[in-house]
């Protein structure tokens, strides 16, 4: 079973810096094309946007074979990268959106074909492990791929850049199809009885939402993640503002963050292991309300401390989440499930930067202090017991 494992943790990898790199160099490669601040900025939305449409994107997932979906996916994303070695002008700038939004789209299907087939790769006691050490890989791209991408850019210009991100979408369609997997204990024709008979997007609401051991951590984690958006304009007055100290400072609060995050995934099996996933979610969800009253202080040591603590936190409470999601729900529902909790788990992250960027206004504290109130607020949900899955199998 090490195959598998390392194979995952391989994709994050690939997947984690084309996507952190392409992200970051297209919002520059459109501001050198264009001129544009407003225009460069877009190039985030496009990635973003498509979580609103989870719901639906998810049915795929459980609609079609899952590894040959992945790959598909993976291939056609390789495919529209290409096009970018069309861009000459300002007036190709719409190749570049459309890239980033078949990026953000892509996104959406593999996390969701990723979690729907790990059950069917994995022991269930790996899940957690895997799923910390999957996260580890991704933050870790974080730190490096902006640096290699946006030097490259520099450097070479975007040529080398889009090479570089459509090589790592090969490598990770390669990985999945190396996996070894079990079969699946819900046959394709199932599902479709299943779709004909309940609606998909209504049937994944249902096993996400009806589902309090599902649903608890799910909305916890929520609460985290879509009052960390919050905090992001809190962030920047904290540093120019309340430390008068330059914006280049930010990428030292981004460092830490990540260096967090990394060590979040890396014990998050072991907290698993031992405590519920409504459990964890709420230690996590708690660790980020320190987090933003450490980060409301106006001392750098204290911003430093906040922006670590906030890595550590937030990732405990995602990837509880996305276990429960894995161990708690059938088979046939999982794509559905998967995706749309993640429309649940990121896409108030969406609404809540700009009632941040309002209420900076006011200052970073205040800002600060009531995302903490509001997270440690989340932390008292607790979620019905249920039925242990191991006991009486899902499916």
């Amino acid at each position: 079973m090490r195959r598998n494992p390392a194979l995952f943790v391989l994709i994050s990898l690939f997947s984690g810096f084309g996507s952190t790199a392409m992200t970051l160099t297209a919002g520059i490669w459109v501001l050198d094309l264009t001129g544009s601040v407003s225009l460069a900025a877009l190039t985030g939305l496009c990635i973003y946007a498509p979580t609103f449409a989870a719901p639906w994107l998810g049915t795929l997932v459980d609609r079609f074979p899952r590894r040959p979906l992945l790959i598909t996916v993976d291939l056609a994303l390789a495919v529209f990268l290409l096009t970018l070695l069309l861009v000459n002008s300002s007036t190709d700038a719409w190749l570049i959106y459309t890239a980033l939004l078949a990026r953000g789209m892509s996104y959406v299907l593999l996390d969701a074909g990723e979690s729907a087939i790990l059950p069917t790769a994995l022991p269930r006691s790996l899940l957690a492990n895997v799923n910390g050490w999957r996260s580890s890989a991704q933050e870790g791209m974080k730190i490096v791929a902006p640096l290699v991408g946006a030097g490259v850019y520099a450097w070479q210009g975007p040529v080398p850049v889009i090479l570089i991100c459509t090589a790592t979408t090969l490598l990770s369609a390669t990985c999945y199809a190396l996996l070894r997997l079990r079969p699946s204990p819900v046959s394709a024709a199932d599902r479709s009885g299943t779709h004909a008979r309940r609606g998909e997007v209504v049937a994944g609401l249902r096993a996400l939402f009806d589902n309090p051991a599902v649903r608890g951590p799910v909305l916890v984690a929520s609460a985290a993640i879509g009052l960390s958006g919050l905090a992001n304009a809190a962030v920047i007055a904290q540093v120019v503002h309340g430390l008068h100290l330059p914006a280049t400072r930010l990428g030292f609060l981004s460092t830490a963050q990540g260096i967090g995050s990394i060590v979040s995934g890396l014990l998050v099996g072991r907290l698993l292991a031992r405590r519920s996933p409504a459990a964890v979610a709420a230690l996590g969800t708690a660790v980020f309300a320190v987090a933003c009253i450490c980060s409301s202080i106006p001392w750098w040591p204290a911003l430093l401390t906040g922006s670590a603590l906030a890595g550590l936190g937030l990732v405990w409470s995602l990837i509880a989440a996305v276990t429960a999601i894995q161990t708690r729900t059938p088979d046939h529902l999982l794509g559905r499930v998967s995706a749309t909790s993640n429309t649940v788990m990121f896409a108030p992250v969406a609404l809540a930067i700009p009632v941040g960027s309002a209420a900076v206004h006011l200052g970073p504290t205040p800002v600060f202090l009531t995302a903490a109130a509001l997270t440690l607020a989340a932390t008292r949900y607790r979620p019905a017991r249920t039925p242990d899955p191991a006991a009486a199998p899902a499916g």
